[in-house]
């Protein structure tokens, strides 16, 4: 990949960030982190083709954002993700992990680089409270907790283009 190149990146978020996003960058606490295709997800699901890793990388985003909501307990409880493109040198390896999809964003993001806003809509919510609640014990390998975050990832985050924040935020 060239210094020209560039990434679809998935930023964990909250609706507090959306709200924030229009006048301010956002920049990712540093032990959260952006996910996104690397070359260990790759090796690792070699089976699958972009749009599943893609899948997988969105997916990880979104259970990031538990931690977010976990920290936040005044946000609405509806998980987050921003699309974002990002040149590729913006991004760096999390860890070493096969598999892993996790990035550290060098860079605040700002509003004009999301290409894509993706919402839980608000009958996930009491799913999400839970799975929120729950997802540091999940991380710690507490069984049952795991199943309660595994419960909010049966909803679907819907899809906002980036011109639809404001309707967005009006109805949350």
């Amino acid at each position: 990949m060239g210094s020209d190149a560039v990434s679809r990146v998935y930023l964990p978020a909250t609706l507090a960030t959306l709200r924030r996003l229009r006048t301010e960058p956002y920049e990712l606490p540093a032990d959260v982190h952006a996910h996104t295709v690397t070359a260990a997800l790759r090796e690792w699901y070699a089976e699958g083709d972009e749009e599943e890793l893609e899948y997988i990388a969105f997916t990880r985003a979104a259970q990031e954002s538990l931690v977010l909501l976990h920290r936040d307990p005044e946000t609405p409880r509806r998980r987050v993700v921003l699309a974002v493109d990002l040149p590729a040198p913006v991004t760096t390896r999390a860890d070493d992990d096969l598999g892993s999809s996790a990035v550290c964003v060098a860079t605040p993001v700002a509003f004009a680089q999301v290409a894509a806003i993706h919402v839980d809509d608000t009958d996930a919510e009491p799913d999400v409270r839970a799975a929120a609640e729950a997802v540091l014990a999940a991380a710690a390998g507490d069984e049952d907790a795991q199943f309660t975050v595994s419960s909010a990832e049966d909803h679907e985050l819907l899809w906002y283009d980036p011109s639809e924040l404001d309707e967005l935020l009006g109805r949350s």
